[in-house]
């Protein structure tokens, strides 16, 4: 995990990424699963989206 917060908003996100992810490699659309998380503004969902780890 490599962010705490939404850059924009400040909203906290790093407790939902780990479920995101796990979520999203056994095939949920991911659009689905920031909805069941409750994530839904633009910037907290980008944040999660364009995730890439670079290491």
């Amino acid at each position: 995990m490599l962010f705490v917060r939404c850059y924009t908003c400040g909203k906290v996100i790093s407790a939902s990424f780990d479920e995101f992810k796990e979520r999203t490699e056994k095939g949920e659309a991911p659009d689905d699963v920031l909805d069941d998380l409750g994530i839904t503004k633009y910037c907290c969902r980008r944040m999660l989206i364009s995730h890439v780890k670079v290491w």
